[in-house]
């Protein structure tokens, strides 16, 4: 009676208060998750850890979730069973996410089926939890918003994370010059492995003249930003005429100058992977398995941690000396 009362229950990592990394506690008696209608229960390998989730659960996020709840959004696992209506997956197959119902830091999780996506027998499941969030944001960023074009010229700012080599891999498939940034030499030598032409320390105080001295009188096209609170008033005289900077990533505010975009009618443009539509979503997947089977597409799995080390994730993703690709959970 004892084993078949323990097996409806897993290990999951529950937040029942808004702060600091400590509120995240691992909990061995949390009930395992039915899906639902269109819903497709996944028991789980890897989960991606994401800057937005410290975000969420310091309580200074603009979407609060209901306490107490389960973080994490990107997994990649094992369909453990499907509910009613769902015809794409069956028990077995290797699967990865773009958003959990449940919260992806826990053994099993709970996902809308439209949320779902195969794995490529290509990538293991550490690689398949960078796949959702980072490529996805990449690719509505650069192609979705930021409508480029073979032969413009990208400055990813902040390459070496998740998103950014997500973004060098894509940008230089599609035929655009790719520069970027890291802060440390081994985030530097990733950033050229993913793709990038040329790659500029961003510890360096005088790294932004020396992207000016490489582009030249032309300025780069695109800017894909990660760090926006502290780049964007140089970001803007960094533009070429109708350039654009992507603002992905932001931890504060910062004061610039509205008429460096007048100047150069350049625009600012918000992303949240959060508000694409289905049909959006389902671009980004295609893009992602056409990247997967063309071989150009290939997450690097940074730091990994086990689910009782969560707390010293949180801590690191904020805090670390400098990205090395995605962190992730296992």
């Amino acid at each position: 009676i004892a084993m078949a009362a323990t097996r409806n229950v897993m290990r999951a990592v529950r937040v029942f208060e808004f702060g600091g990394p400590e509120v995240l506690k691992l909990q061995s008696d949390v009930l395992i998750p039915s899906p639902k209608e269109n819903q497709v229960l996944i028991k789980v390998h890897a989960c991606g850890v994401n800057p937005v989730e410290t975000y969420i659960r310091s309580g200074t996020y603009a979407r609060k979730p209901a306490l107490p709840y389960t973080p994490g959004s990107d997994v990649a696992g094992v369909v453990e069973s499907v509910g009613e209506h769902v015809t794409t997956f069956k028990k077995g197959d290797r699967v990865f996410t773009v958003d959990t119902l449940s919260g992806g830091y826990a053994e099993y999780a709970v996902a809308a089926a439209n949320r779902v996506f195969p794995l490529s027998d290509k990538l293991d499941f550490r690689q398949g939890a960078a796949v959702g969030i980072p490529y996805f944001t990449a690719y509505r960023a650069l192609i979705q918003k930021g409508r480029a074009k073979a032969g413009e010229s990208v400055l990813v700012h902040g390459a070496s994370g998740g998103v950014g080599i997500a973004t060098c891999q894509i940008a230089r498939a599609c035929g655009l010059k790719v520069l970027g940034t890291a802060g440390t030499e081994e985030g530097m030598n990733m950033v050229l492995r993913s793709g990038a032409h040329q790659v500029f320390n961003h510890r360096e105080a005088n790294y932004i003249d020396k992207i000016k001295e490489y582009t030249g009188m032309e300025g780069v096209n695109i800017i894909i930003e990660m760090l926006s609170n502290i780049n964007l008033a140089t970001d803007l005289q960094l533009l070429s005429y109708a350039g654009r900077v992507m603002v992905v990533g932001c931890r504060g505010s910062i004061e610039i100058n509205p008429r460096d975009t007048m100047s150069k009618e350049s625009s600012i443009i918000g992303v949240s992977l959060f508000l694409a539509t289905e049909e959006e979503r389902c671009e980004c997947a295609a893009a992602v398995r056409n990247g997967i089977e063309a071989g150009w597409l290939k997450p690097a799995v940074g730091s990994e941690y086990p689910l009782e080390k969560v707390a010293e994730a949180h801590q690191d993703i904020i805090h670390s000396s400098g990205a090395r690709g995605k962190m992730v959970l296992l």
